[in-house]
């Protein structure tokens, strides 16, 4: 059985998790498309706490609901340049920031047209990272589908096992965070982390 899940902009940890205990996985590309999920936000430890940041989407008009490989990016807002700010002020004292911004910087600085692929190559690029064998798939439809991993109002009743984090001394540790708040904090020792997260 293949399970899916749609994919989400820079996954929290929680769903980086559920993804690299499977060894397929399916991105579910003929969803309607959602707001108030992770498909275009996601969430980083910036100076002042957790900091939200959002992929600004094209809203068709008189098509009715979008299907989400079909949702575009909106440029014309600049949000490239403010998420990769934002990335380095958030991150670039933490211990591996300057060691993966080369792998990250070029993805602020190319346009894609769509968001789905946007994710998709987002994750690709994040699991050769770990080195976490996933298979990837897109299908119409799975078997199961995990949409709750995508869902941004949904609390998360299980904290992650702590690490150190950049602001941590000022706000506390932040739990299930975008995925970029692991790898920049602790760098090739990401993946056995999220192989001690239950999901």
């Amino acid at each position: 059985m293949v399970s899916g899940v749609c994919p989400a902009y820079l996954p929290n940890i929680h769903y980086m998790a559920w993804m690299v205990s499977q060894t397929q996985v399916a991105f579910v590309t003929h969803n309607i498309y959602q707001k108030q999920t992770y498909r275009n936000r996601t969430e980083i430890y910036g100076a002042n706490g957790k900091l939200k940041l959002t992929i600004p989407i094209v809203h068709a008009k008189n098509q009715g609901r979008q299907i989400d490989e079909n949702v575009a990016i909106h440029y014309e807002k600049g949000w490239q340049k403010d998420h990769w700010k934002s990335l380095e002020t958030a991150y670039r004292s933490s211990p591996f920031f300057e060691y993966y911004e080369d792998d990250f910087y070029p993805y602020y600085h190319q346009n894609f047209e769509k968001l789905m692929d946007f994710n998709i190559v987002l994750i690709e690029k994040i699991l050769s990272l770990l080195d976490a064998e996933v298979n990837i798939l897109r299908m119409v439809k799975v078997e199961k589908e995990f949409s709750d991993l995508i869902i941004a109002k949904k609390k998360v009743k299980k904290d992650n096992p702590h690490y150190h984090q950049v602001f941590q001394s000022k706000n506390g540790f932040i739990n299930n965070l975008s995925i970029l708040d692991l790898i920049f904090n602790l760098g090739p020792q990401s993946l056995e982390y999220l192989r001690q997260v239950k999901n």
